[in-house]
């Protein structure tokens, strides 16, 4: 049900951010308060069994979901933000993109080593930057407890890559 919900809220924009690429747009699911809170209900219900000390929201859009989810569950939110937005000192990672490089960011005082830290994202499509947040988490001494997307684009194989991290993976719409 949640997956239905999920889907028909997201709209799909053509040619966006290039053309041939068609963009999953989860903000109409913003204007939806009620599906949000299904949003997080499910991720709390599928976390039930998990051991979580912090949950980590990769910038930006997991932001979104992420201090929601860790909120409810009574965790500290860590933000893993793109290089220069931390005001404090940092750890960083940097990524390989299909067009360059990328860099992300945490504070080193975000967690303590042996924490278990969940990482969320709206969207799960080569895996490309939770496995540069997974690394920089575990360069630090965390855990990471698993993962949650809103949305996963099969196609694009970022489960394949992320499994070996975690299996702990759940995601609420599949493409």
């Amino acid at each position: 049900m949640i997956q239905q919900n999920i889907k028909a809220a997201i709209r799909d924009i053509p040619d966006f951010p290039k053309p041939g690429i068609i963009f999953k747009d989860i903000t109409p699911i913003l204007k939806d308060p009620g599906l949000c809170d299904s949003i997080v209900d499910a991720f709390v219900a599928g976390l039930k069994d998990t051991k979580i000390d912090a949950i980590a929201g990769v910038e930006s859009r997991g932001f979104l979901f992420g201090l929601t989810l860790a909120t409810r569950l009574g965790v500290p939110f860590i933000p893993v933000r793109k290089a220069g937005k931390l005001p404090h000192t940092v750890k960083q990672k940097v990524y390989e993109l299909e067009y360059g490089t990328a860099t992300i960011e945490l504070h080193i005082d975000a967690f303590k080593p042996g924490d278990r830290i969940l990482i969320h994202d709206d969207l799960l499509a080569t895996g490309g930057t939770v496995t540069a947040a997974s690394e920089l988490i575990q360069d630090m001494g965390g855990v990471v407890a698993g993962f949650t997307f809103v949305v996963g684009l099969g196609f694009l194989n970022g489960l394949e890559k992320i499994s070996p991290i975690s299996d702990n993976i759940m995601v609420l719409a599949n493409y």
